[in-house]
């Protein structure tokens, strides 16, 4: 039986800390920092989310290539070398812009740099990890990001209280570091399970879908996979209106309300993914879609923000059922040499629905107002269960191993 390489995994989980850092810094702060040269908040909302067009533009070239190429330093770590380092700086320049045109350019630049790094520091998981193994790799993984969010807000919250640079300087510290620590722990061509030199043909994203053997599953997956982000990520975006709106609290009682989901998918990252191997990806990740339609029709039903804090601790157990064991079921539909690939796609498909669902979510609240907003979640969530349920079985992959393995 094999078994999984905890410390190598913990080393590679430093690649997600730095992205969550990156990314709970930018979020948390950047909004405050475009406001104060831009009135509008629909601009500064779709300033807010070019990360997800690069994700749907540059991460899955930037899979594929890191697929095809071979170097001394092998496939993904030549793009880590140069999207992290990158980053840095431009997290560092960013943070001492001089203009509203300076902070755009540097905004764009790192959001660059992320995309080059993103895809291949995430392939690395499934590259040095068996297939058994990779539900509970991946939740070791998130774990760590999960960290890094964590150290984002509090200790970024502090540091922003004493000069807007301190939270980015935090975030480029500790992408360095990441970047150290992959560079000098995570060799490749001693690492990667069965490393080989990449052929010479080229495989496209169509080609790549085509090669696994079944088109119908790995769309049934994808689509199913952009289905719950668009349920998930809508609610997410609008619940502190819906709690302003529909529930009558203020502000930063709404606002402060999801966190009990994020905390609740820390808590519950690594049992997730030692569900997921023990009874199966496709299993895990269904019972996880019934739990938050049951979780998503009571929230619809009630306007406690207490009672809805309770079931959102809930939710965040559920949504760890299906977001820790996704990745992994994806890449297991990977041909061999085609992982990064895979990756690109699981992020194109994550970032379509990312891009979607606000203003489709904020069109259904325009027409039926907020009282129908955890219907919509329901629905998504209900279609995604069809389409994860029509995969057949075989394709899952994944071997019900003993949980102690």
């Amino acid at each position: 039986m094999n078994r999984i390489n905890y410390r190598k995994t913990f080393l590679l989980g430093f690649g997600f800390f730095a992205i969550s850092v990156t990314w709970s810094v930018y979020n948390a702060f950047m909004p405050k920092i475009l406001s104060s040269y831009i009135s509008s908040a629909a601009l500064i909302g779709f300033i807010m989310t070019i990360d997800n067009y690069f994700a749907v533009f540059v991460q899955p070239t930037v899979g594929m290539m890191s697929d095809r190429i071979d170097t001394r330093f092998g496939k993904r770590m030549p793009f880590i070398m140069v999207g992290m380092p990158l980053a840095t700086l431009f997290i560092i320049l960013l943070a001492n812009h001089k203009s509203f045109i300076t902070l755009i350019i540097f905004i764009v630049l790192m959001n660059l740099s992320m995309s080059i790094f993103r895809s291949p520091v995430i392939s690395l998981m499934p590259d040095i990890t068996h297939k058994e193994n990779r539900s509970k790799a991946n939740s070791i993984i998130n774990f760590m990001g999960g960290v890094g969010a964590v150290i984002a807000y509090f200790v970024g919250s502090i540091l922003w209280n004493k000069g807007m640079k301190y939270p980015f300087y935090l975030c480029a510290a500790l992408m360095l570091i990441s970047f150290i620590v992959l560079f000098n722990f995570i060799k490749e061509k001693r690492d990667v399970i069965g490393y080989e030199s990449s052929k010479e043909e080229k495989v496209g994203l169509i080609s790549g879908i085509k090669a696994s053997g079944n088109v119908k599953n790995v769309l049934f997956l994808l689509i199913a996979i952009c289905s719950y982000f668009i349920a998930f990520s809508g609610i997410e975006a609008f619940f502190t209106l819906y709690g302003e709106n529909y529930l009558k609290v203020q502000t930063s009682a709404a606002s402060i309300s999801f966190t009990f989901i994020s905390i609740s998918f820390l808590i519950f990252a690594i049992p997730a993914g030692i569900i997921g191997t023990k009874i199966g990806k496709k299993k895990t990740i269904s019972i996880g879609i019934l739990g938050l339609v049951c979780c998503f029709l009571v929230i619809a039903f009630i306007k406690n923000i207490n009672l809805i804090r309770g079931i959102f601790v809930v939710c965040g157990f559920f949504w760890a059922l299906i977001n820790i064991n996704s990745y992994p079921f994806v890449t297991d539909m990977a041909p061999k040499g085609q992982t990064g690939t895979y990756t690109g796609l699981y992020y194109l498909f994550s970032s379509i629905a990312n891009i979607v669902s606000p203003p489709l979510l904020g069109a259904v609240i325009d027409i039926f107002g907020y009282k129908y907003m955890f219907i919509y979640g329901v629905l998504f969530f209900a279609a995604a269960f069809v389409l994860i349920n029509s995969i057949a079985l075989a394709q899952e992959q994944n071997i019900k191993v003993d949980i102690k393995s």
